[in-house]
């Protein structure tokens, strides 16, 4: 999701982006207006569209983002380094780090939240997954080292990943302790790419 070329400029955008998360998970996605946000973000309607094109990607606001980390994983790996190896250790990181993408970012339980809470959010979601999964086919698709069958690769991972991070957020939702949470979420990913590994063997 691209963060400039847009009027403002990219504090506007993260401004409106910090605004309207605080509002979403203090009052429910449903029941705060885009122009609720505008007011409180000191913007217009309009400037808010011309940042996020949709309400949801308001709050679902790293698209983008993950876009790039599966293009870099496939597209910047070492020589001789196969795909799910490059994956491993792109999800890896994230966990290690606590990125926003990982699925246990310290204090994403509100988040988690407010999006079970939200048929919008909840389809949005599902939405996302399928452009991931599709740029992920792609990406392999044209990548002239990897030499199995990128569509089913793609779908076997987004579907895989998804599960992980939906069964680590009821998790945090019921209020499991963190650590304990992170700890199992390492271990599903973990088993995710063994799965993935024995079924489809190793590729380039």
């Amino acid at each position: 999701m691209p963060r400039t070329g847009k009027r403002g400029g990219p504090q506007t955008r993260a401004r409106i982006s910090e605004v309207a998360t605080r509002v979403f998970l203090e009052r429910g996605f449903d029941a705060v207006t885009v122009a609720e946000v505008a007011r409180e973000a000191g913007v217009s309607s309009v400037t808010v569209f011309n940042h996020f094109p949709r309400k949801e990607d308001l709050l679902l606001d790293r698209v983008g983002d993950a876009v790039d980390l599966l293009r870099s994983a496939v597209r910047d790996r070492a020589p001789g380094t196969d795909v799910l190896t490059a994956l491993r250790a792109t999800t890896v990181d994230l966990v290690d780090t606590r990125h926003a993408l990982s699925g246990v970012k310290d204090g994403s339980a509100p988040f988690y939240r407010t999006v079970a809470a939200s048929p919008a959010l909840l389809a949005r979601t599902r939405e996302i997954a399928a452009e991931l999964q599709a740029v992920l086919a792609e990406e392999l698709e044209r990548d002239e080292a990897f030499d199995g069958d990128g569509t089913l690769l793609a779908a076997f991972f987004t579907a895989g990943y998804g599960t992980v991070v939906v069964g680590t957020a009821r998790r945090l939702i019921a209020g499991e302790p963190p650590a304990a949470v992170v700890d199992d979420h390492r271990a599903r990913l973990a088993r995710l790419f063994d799965a993935l590994r024995d079924g489809l063997g190793p590729r380039a």
